[in-house]
């Protein structure tokens, strides 16, 4: 997926429409990013880590002893190079043959035809694998089988798989996670560097987690660049921090973070609690006769999605503060990002503002005073004290 996705015609307006989205995740981020842009989203990505294969990491190491030591009931195999990585890596350390043993001996499952081949390759025979090359699929096969008491060794790729370990060890299962791969920083910290950016600044709207190691890897970069304090503040107030589960959001939790997290442990329910979360949090305000509703980088006007310049949006934010009341010129000049002190800036934003909403009269100039949003007046005493 390229650093940054734009999707500003959305088709039928989709419950994320107006609405710009962070993506950290290194894997999977293509099909994270299309499910947002189905329903509408701009898409951010800077992914927050890079993988490194674990050539004779200890970690690798103690986890193959243990398997050797106590033979897991299930172990499921995800990827085919992870696969073969591993029993190269026991090879290596002697203990091939020793493993290969072990895993003649348990349910294994494969996620899909390559990593089939893979085990098969080894002189393995898996138990089965799903059709759809599914990690949801196999998800589900374990906890209709049941896995109470049950040890699962799982073959990890790079990061932790989304949901996938939480919702075992929620029903009752031992998870042995076997890390084939290593996180580390990304070589090019620039797209992570603009995502920074625009969560401090308010730019995004939500910023999405699938692993632990992302969070903590954004958050450390944060700390770096000396914007921590800023970070943390975006995202206790104006930026939604969702997390596909509960292990993704330990290292935000532990700041003091909030996070949003869907019931399931899985990709599809995290954009669909988006859909609901943002569109909750978005201002609509009945103008002129119409209905505005106010979103990250657009606003619906009677549901037609109206794109807006970032300094048409910092003019309408300003204004629908106090909705009904006359902001000033000087007050709307310091909402606008670099204005400096030429208040013709205001008017120039402005009568972008009015053409990009395609509906003059939503905003009223007030002669020498500044401008106003044309509330209904049935709204007024609904705002009077805002």
């Amino acid at each position: 997926m390229d650093e940054v996705q734009q999707r500003t015609d959305p088709g039928p307006n989709g419950p994320l429409a107006g609405f710009t989205v962070g993506v950290t995740a290194a894997r999977r981020a293509d099909e994270l990013g299309a499910l947002l842009q189905r329903r509408g989203a701009a898409v951010l990505h800077a992914p927050a880590l890079r993988i490194v294969p674990l050539a004779d990491d200890g970690e690798l190491l103690a986890a193959t002893k243990e398997i050797i030591d106590r033979a897991p009931d299930v172990v499921v195999a995800t990827t085919a190079i992870g696969f073969r990585g591993w029993i190269e890596a026991a090879d290596g350390w002697g203990f091939g043959e020793q493993l290969l043993g072990r895993l003649r001996g348990v349910e294994l499952l494969a996620r899909g035809p390559k990593v089939k081949g893979a085990i098969r390759a080894a002189g393995l025979t898996e138990e089965w694998s799903p059709s759809s090359e599914s990690m949801a699929e196999v998800l589900d096969r374990l906890l209709e089988e049941g896995v109470d008491g049950r040890r699962i060794a799982v073959q990890l790729h790079g990061e932790p798989l989304p949901g996938f370990v939480e919702s075992l060890r929620v029903a009752g299962a031992e998870v042995l996670p076997i890390p084939v791969y290593r996180w580390m920083p990304p070589e090019d910290l620039g797209p992570v560097d603009r995502l920074l950016d625009s969560v401090v600044s308010r730019s995004v709207d939500a910023i999405t987690f699938t692993s632990a190691p992302a969070a903590a890897s954004l958050i450390s970069r944060a700390e770096h660049r000396g914007l921590l304090p800023d970070l943390l503040a975006a995202l206790a107030h104006d930026v939604v921090p969702a997390c596909v589960g509960p292990v993704t959001a330990l290292p935000l939790q532990a700041l003091g973070v909030d996070t949003v997290q869907p019931e399931r442990f899985r990709l599809g329910p995290l954009v669909q609690l988006l859909c609901q979360e943002l569109p909750s949090r978005a201002r609509a305000l009945p103008i002129a006769g119409h209905r505005v509703e106010i979103r990250g980088h657009a606003v619906l006007v009677d549901g037609a999605l109206k794109p807006v310049p970032p300094a048409g949006m910092s003019l309408l934010r300003a204004l629908s503060r106090r909705p009904g009341w006359v902001v000033a010129r000087a007050e709307l000049l310091r909402a606008l990002p670099g204005a400096g002190r030429d208040e013709h800036a205001v008017e120039t934003a402005m009568a972008r503002l009015r053409t990009a909403l395609g509906a003059p009269k939503l905003i009223q100039t007030v002669v020498k005073r500044g401008y106003r949003l044309a509330l209904d007046p049935a709204a007024d005493a609904k705002y009077a004290d805002v």
